[in-house]
């Protein structure tokens, strides 16, 4: 079978990685420059490749296609190939294919994603499982099947991916929320969107199960609509439920089969109202997996939080710094906030994707001394919350970001980088916004 990779990042490389393993004749083309760290593993297990262009006879005459969920399908690329009608899958699609046979726990949401799989998987390795932590949050799916298989895979998948897949089928879903994010891909609507989220479930069977936030509106809205064929299990911090996860009297209380995992919620090791759900999220997983209950709970009490979301950093002169550098859009800004019990100086800008900031004035009011901008624009977040704001300055390094924060700052603040924004204009990703905000911090 002629396979073409059309993407050479982590899951493009992991695809062509999987694909070789299984006999195929691969070949990787992208459009950029792939780091050097990738080539070299192309090189080394023999499979060709291109970059800074496409080859248009080898890519359009393939079997088969699996394209990196970051080409949009407007892309000229996508438009040729969907033309000639060559099959199109995502790299998760490819890696389910020969991983089937293993429990698969895949979770989506616009906020909480690699939180919530981070958990799960400490949930399973706590219980003594052979589990996986892969897709967005580290390793490609892909490249863990091919390398490592493991009896359990515990996935983070975007919208992106699931837009490609065919026959994909977790054993577990999980959607957390849904919440406006990369509209453009979905041309502005966000029904599109929606849609794109529950295909999670799609191919899911009565002996699946999809755990699902009940609060959020734009889930009811769909599952008042469209049918769901897998078991569904609601998680609710609004009201008590027969079976799922709910909050009572300060308790997260878990009914799923008949082992209900009951704990004070301020046990919980993840703080805030947001990471009430995703500790829900990930308990029910546990348990429809038939983790015993003392292990959930343990794991619920002794996880601690990733690197760039909600990570404690330092405490300097009384001030506590908190990177956030993951938070790339208002909604994740909204859930940092929300969960501020002190007051904040607040570091954000980047690129904005069209950022409605609206929905975090109530809580900059109420929680945000001041904010320090970091960017190479920062003219929107000014427009939308210079009325709300005295203290606004701007700051085009991370250096001066901090040290402006903490000369804003006094002893029992917060100083909260949160960016909202992507970090294209100033640094390569998130990760090393989040990296020099550290150092910059221990520099102080």
């Amino acid at each position: 079978m002629r396979l073409v990779i059309l993407g050479a990042g982590e899951s493009g490389i992991g695809a062509a990685l999987l694909g070789k393993k299984q006999g195929f004749d691969v070949f990787v083309s992208d459009g950029g420059q792939i780091k050097d760290i990738y080539k070299q593993e192309l090189a080394v297990n023999h499979i060709p490749f291109e970059e800074g262009h496409h080859s248009w006879d080898i890519i359009l005459g393939a079997d088969e296609i699996v394209k990196s969920p970051g080409i949009p399908e407007k892309s000229e690329l996508m438009k040729k190939v969907r033309e000639r009608g060559v099959k199109v899958i995502s790299e998760i699609e490819l890696a389910w294919r020969f991983s089937k046979d293993k429990k698969i726990i895949a979770i989506t949401g616009s906020n909480g994603k690699s939180t919530t799989t981070a958990l799960t998987h400490h949930i399973f390795r706590t219980a003594g499982l052979n589990a996986a932590l892969v897709g967005n949050i580290g390793i490609s799916y892909a490249r863990q099947v091919a390398l490592e298989p493991a009896d359990y895979y515990i996935i983070e998948v975007s919208s992106f991916q699931l837009d490609d897949i065919v026959e994909f089928k977790p054993n577990v879903a999980i959607l957390l929320n849904i919440t406006p994010d990369h509209l453009d891909r979905y041309d502005y609507k966000m029904e599109n969107y929606v849609a794109s989220k529950f295909r999670i479930a799609m191919n899911q069977t009565k002996e699946d199960y999809f755990i699902y936030c009940k609060d959020d509106p734009e889930i009811r809205k769909y599952l008042a609509t469209k049918p769901i064929f897998s078991e569904p299990i609601p998680f609710s911090i609004m009201e008590p439920l027969n079976e799922g996860g709910f909050i009572a009297n300060d308790q997260v209380n878990i009914q799923v089969k008949d082992e209900p995992v009951i704990m004070s919620m301020y046990d919980l090791a993840l703080k805030g109202k947001h990471n009430l759900y995703n500790s829900m999220a990930a308990g029910i997983a546990g348990r429809t997996m038939d983790i015993r209950k003392e292990k959930i709970r343990e794991s619920l009490s002794t996880f601690s939080s990733l690197e760039h979301r909600m990570e404690y950093v330092a405490t300097v002169r009384g001030v506590d710094f908190i990177n956030d550098s993951k938070a790339t859009n208002v909604n994740s800004v909204w859930f940092a906030l929300e969960s501020m019990e002190r007051p904040v100086i607040l570091i954000m800008g980047g690129v904005d994707k069209g950022n409605d900031y609206s929905a975090i004035r109530d809580l900059v009011r109420e929680k945000v001394k001041a904010i320090v901008c970091l960017g190479v624009d920062n003219r929107p977040i000014h427009e939308a919350l210079s009325k709300d704001m005295e203290v606004m300055i701007n700051t085009d390094n991370m250096k001066d970001a901090v040290a402006a924060a903490f000369r804003l700052s006094s002893k029992g603040d917060v100083v909260l980088l949160s960016p909202a924004c992507a970090s294209f204009d100033l640094f390569k990703n998130y990760e090393e916004r989040g990296r020099q905000f550290k150092e910059a911090v221990r520099e102080l």
